[in-house]
């Protein structure tokens, strides 16, 4: 017996596949025998001679069958003998061409819906019914779900008006902006302004303006939530998290106060029922990847405390309206939601903190905010699982149990939190299109209605503590300005300035790992008043390594319309996951950590295409000649940048501390770019004992003396 065809059919109606598949397909030669769940095809008696048509004595014919996982239906056909079946070709063909023109893809949007008119609940309880049934059950479900339908509603609308965002940033003198604005948003322009930072987004931005307070600048937080109250759980690793320490953040012991679960090992393991046996991989152990379960909303209570002890200040249920520039100051309009009041506010600087969803992000990048980006969808669980389902001793890092479902191939994570919690995600890798933007609320009806076929479980006897949900956008680099990051006194951080990578890290993960650098840059501008777009957008956490491997996560991504083989993306994984098994386990764990270098990269790859050389066939189909040149682009400012790091790292911090009494006070924007080169160098590397600039603990305890002074 042997397969010969293998479908996914992106639809969740089975029976109507199973009815037009008995009643309506047309094979064109055989005789259809009805089965369960599809039918045989058999050549009718007397068109051949049995004792001569099969030497092994198996039956002429063809078995085709469906079935349904991940809500999703997929087809096989297998032919019982060796030799091909009468018109086999033809057949397979008229299938596969009348199955896609009866079963197209299709991308789902949610209904537009008056919730003065009914609750969110009533709205879609028709059309994600155990997306509606869930929630209820969750504290402040009808709050969340209301978020998770505004977050989907905004990412659509700037997926879809690209090229004319909606504008929120203005720059133009004080004289014209009241004029413009006219009678009902007449701006007025304070003599001087009220804070050196306004941060917009209270879960990245807490951070990192705690870090800004207490080196003693006068620090305003607006958020358009509750503050202390996020729709993600954190994960990270303990080698990490220390940077927090580090720049004198929080104590060691502080530390140990917000990390919820440090579990011994996670799993990566990729479905490979389908596969070939050279691409069936073991599973991948990663002890030190995400090992760290951080209590988030702890750990955003205590930055806020941190924020508002150094004198920062916290303006929560806040909504940003828009932002006008001149030359001394930017000047905020944002409206109260509780009582709908609207009010200004000024500051030397704005920094974008609003993730994905930010009106600022779209505008700034016209037509290409945003490249690709992870619909990410799951829950924080308190208890209900039987024993033995799951030890929370592990974690899976990246999981699969299906092949490609409805145009993505979904990937499951698993982090186990305090007591018997365990937060569980559903994501996929998706291309950036307008038809198709990828569905929050599609991916909720699948989480709940495919967790069991992933971890055994009975959905009703869950404790749901709160959901997770929220767009983790990426930005295929092709060099380090490539993207535009800020403005005149304006800056993006985290997922608004796209700093996410390729397999597990969220704009939380690149923050924290390039929190000194950001922070000791922006104090460098802030401190010589160096907020021009030109000093402001060489600002950023860029890594050649990570923008080399954006075809990583391409590789991933079904393209918008298209159909693949449904095993296509677990045998990519597979081949290049089974790579890293073999590797010694700091190769895994530099690689997922952005830290590969040029040679580890470059042999890896090698390894990739001779175990699998079909490889480089399906990245040229997933990809394109489009995007391969924009990736050899890529490829050539990696090699670059190795060559330039080779021949600086050694004796470059050491000149720039050197040179540092001498040139800041000097030439403060020649030192902020010699600053900005430096961290590139050491990008993706750990950090070596010469540190120039740093950010260090003892430099913030004068600010704070400062500040009591």
């Amino acid at each position: 017996m042997r397969e010969i065809l293998y479908l996914e059919i992106p639809t969740q109606d089975t029976a109507c596949v199973r009815n037009w598949l008995q009643k309506d397909f047309k094979p064109g030669n055989g005789e259809k025998v009805l089965t369960p769940e599809g039918f045989r095809l058999g050549i009718p008696a007397g068109t051949t001679n049995a004792s001569e048509a099969i030497p092994e004595k198996l039956p002429s014919e063809l078995s085709v069958f469906i079935w349904s996982v991940q809500r999703t239906t997929y087809l096989k056909v297998f032919r019982w003998a060796d030799q091909p079946f009468p018109g086999e070709g033809q057949i397979l063909q008229r299938l596969t061409t009348e199955i896609r023109s009866r079963f197209p893809h299709h991308y789902p949007e949610p209904p537009a819906i008056d919730l003065s008119q009914q609750s969110i609940f009533a709205a879609l309880s028709s059309v994600y019914p155990l997306t509606v049934k869930y929630f209820q059950k969750m504290p402040n479900g009808e709050y969340d779900l209301k978020r998770a339908y505004w977050w989907e509603q905004r990412w659509r609308e700037g997926v879809r008006n690209p090229q004319e965002p909606r504008q929120v940033v203005f720059s133009q003198s004080a004289g014209k902006r009241a004029a413009e604005a006219g009678e009902d948003e007449k701006i007025t322009s304070p003599s001087s302004p009220t804070y050196d930072i306004i941060y917009i987004g209270g879960a990245l931005g807490v951070i990192h303006a705690a870090v800004m307070a207490k080196l003693g600048y006068r620090v305003l937080l607006l958020e358009r939530m509750p503050f202390g109250r996020m729709n993600r759980e954190w994960n990270i690793s303990r080698d990490e998290i220390q940077s927090l320490v580090n720049l004198g953040l929080v104590t060691t012991a502080e530390l140990e106060t917000i990390i919820a679960r440090e579990y011994k090992d996670g799993f990566n393991k990729f479905f490979d029922a389908n596969n070939p046996s050279k691409l069936r991989s073991p599973v991948l152990h990663t002890p030190t990847v995400l090992n760290l379960g951080l209590d988030s909303d702890k750990l955003l209570r205590m930055c806020g405390q941190k924020l508002q002890a150094a004198g920062g200040e916290i303006s929560d249920e806040t909504e940003f309206i828009r932002a006008d520039i001149d030359k001394s100051q930017v000047i905020v309009k944002v409206k109260h939601l509780p009582s709908q009041t609207e009010k200004q506010v000024s500051g030397r600087l704005l920094v974008d903190a609003m993730g994905s969803a930010s009106p600022i992000a779209w505008q700034l990048n016209g037509g290409r905010a945003f490249d690709s980006v992870c619909p990410t969808v799951g829950a924080v669980i308190e208890g209900g699982f039987e024993p033995g389902v799951w030890d929370s001793q592990y974690g899976d890092v990246l999981y699969s149990h299906g092949d490609i479902s409805r145009g993505r191939q979904l990937i499951w994570e698993l982090f186990p939190g305090a007591d018997e919690e365990l937060t569980v995600y559903l994501f996929h890798y998706h291309e950036v299109n307008p038809e198709n933007p990828g569905s929050l609320l599609e991916m909720y009806e699948d989480f709940f209605t495919i967790l069991p076929e992933y971890r055994r479980c009975d959905m009703d006897k869950l404790v749901w503590k709160k959901p997770t949900f929220g767009y983790i956008p990426g930005h295929f680099s092709i060099d380090s300005s490539d993207r535009t990051v800020a403005f005149d006194r304006l800056i993006a951080i985290g997922d608004a300035a796209s700093l996410q990578s390729p397999l597990v890290f969220t704009g939380f993960g690149s923050l924290v790992r390039n929190l000194e650098r950001l922070t000791t840059l922006l104090d460098t501008a802030l401190k010589h008043d160096l907020l021009s777009f030109r000093h402001l957008n060489q600002i950023r956490a860029y890594q050649s390594n990570v923008s080399v491997t954006w075809l990583f996560s391409k590789g991933m991504m079904v393209p918008t319309g298209k159909f693949l083989p449904p095993q296509r993306i677990n045998s990519m994984l597979n081949t290049f996951f089974g790579l890293l098994v073999d590797e010694p386990p700091e190769v895994a764990d530099n690689f997922i950590k952005d830290r590969c270098d040029w040679l580890t990269f470059n042999r890896l790859a090698l390894k990739a295409a001779r175990k699998n050389p079909a490889l480089l066939l399906w990245i040229w189909q997933l990809a394109g000649p489009r995007d391969l040149l924009r990736w050899l682009g890529n490829y050539f400012n990696f090699g670059r940048h190795a060559l330039v790091s080779a021949l600086l790292s050694a004796w470059f911090p050491r000149f720039l501390n050197w040179i540092n009494p001498w040139l800041e006070p000097r030439y403060p924007a020649l030192w902020l770019r010699l600053l900005t080169i430096n961290y590139a160098i050491a990008s993706g590397k750990p950090r070596s004992r010469h540190q120039v600039a740093k950010v260090t603990p003892e430099i913030i305890q004068k600010s704070e003396a400062r500040i009591l002074n």
